[in-house]
């Protein structure tokens, strides 16, 4: 069962991975997971993992990007990475967050697919085969949806629908399920795709702006074994507020005028009909606009929500400017390990 994020005309056939390799590439598929306290968790994900990609019949790298751990993670990665060379491990010198650690694996990765997935056990590297058929089939992004998810319903489950459905209302791609890591890429869809905040999770939304094919397929999900979740409810409105950014990008990167237009044009006819109704005060009731306290609201309102509402966005564009425009990263990475660099 899979359930398209946007109805599209019929998707020409592609061939097999396997047989379609690029020439500057021997890595079919690549898949990228940030550690983050996860000691207990890693040998077994593993070794589920290994089996998986063994099925597929084709090359295969595992980046661990650790993402500042303090329960010694990075050495039992590092004996892992020594047993295999296939296995690479990324550490940070201290925690940068969820979409840093999943863009450092974007920007190692060799493969032509990638496909990130969460360290923690929950997700089933069983489901990797399912997702590059999709990707064979012809589609950019196969996203995964958590249909039986194992959390609790009301501190995760129940905000993740409410959130759900208001992205997908925002953003004009239907996915049941934004949160879900496990997600397969074709390579070229990420190149040119810069990562802040929360922002990992709206790239489908993303490569739908490029004109990508994105569809949804059912995952597995298992309850916790190890550890507790990293995630609370101030992630939440980091989500939202990433949000808005989307929206922003997606809709006016190219034409911001027509936003700030748009509000300006809004904001001056208030001012103009809060300056008639002042002057209507001073001619018909003789209120002298020095004793009437509108035109101070009015002022006082419009000078404060444009300073705050522009400051927010000017910032969000400088701050990009800083990062791209000078290579600055948002993550700095202690030691590499099986990288042929």
């Amino acid at each position: 069962m899979n359930s398209p994020a946007n109805p599209r005309p019929a998707i020409p056939p592609v061939p097999p991975l396997g047989n379609a390799l690029a020439p500057a590439s021997s890595v079919a598929v690549s898949v990228v997971i940030p550690i983050f306290n996860e000691a207990e968790s890693i040998s077994q994900l593993c070794e589920t993992l290994t089996a998986a990609l063994a099925t597929l019949s084709q090359t295969y790298e595992i980046i661990f990007v650790d993402d500042g751990s303090t329960d010694g993670s990075h050495a039992v990665l590092s004996r892992v990475a020594d047993a295999d060379r296939r296995v690479k491990v990324i550490q940070f010198r201290r925690n940068f967050g969820q979409t840093a650690a999943i863009a450092a694996g974007f920007d190692r990765a060799q493969g032509r697919v990638i496909i990130p997935m969460d360290g923690d056990l929950q997700n089933d590297p069983a489901d990797i085969p399912m997702l590059l058929q999709k990707i064979e089939e012809g589609y950019d992004v196969v996203s995964g949806w958590r249909k039986n998810r194992q959390d609790q319903a009301w501190s995760r489950k129940f905000p993740a629908r409410i959130a759900n459905w208001f992205i997908s209302r925002v953003t004009g791609v239907k996915l049941h399920d934004y949160g879900c890591t496990v997600k397969a890429y074709r390579a070229e869809v990420l190149k040119g795709t810069r990562l802040y905040g929360e922002m990992h999770r709206f790239i489908p939304a993303l490569a739908n702006v490029m004109g990508a094919r994105v569809c949804e397929v059912p995952v597995r999900h298992h309850a916790r074994k190890f550890g507790r979740s990293k995630y609370g409810l101030q992630r939440t409105f980091k989500v939202m507020l990433d949000l808005l950014t989307v929206k922003f990008l997606s809709d006016y990167s190219t034409k911001p005028i027509y936003l700030f237009g748009g509000v300006g044009l809004a904001l001056c006819a208030g001012g103009v009909l809060a300056g008639i109704v002042t002057l209507w005060q001073k001619f018909a009731l003789q209120i002298w606009v020095h004793k009437n306290p509108l035109i101070v609201v009015a002022v006082f309102l419009f000078s404060l929500g444009m300073n705050l509402f522009l400051m927010g966005l000017l910032a969000e564009i400088i701050i990009r400017t800083y990062h791209e425009s000078q290579s600055k990263p948002i993550y700095w990475i202690r030691e590499l390990r099986n990288f042929d660099e």
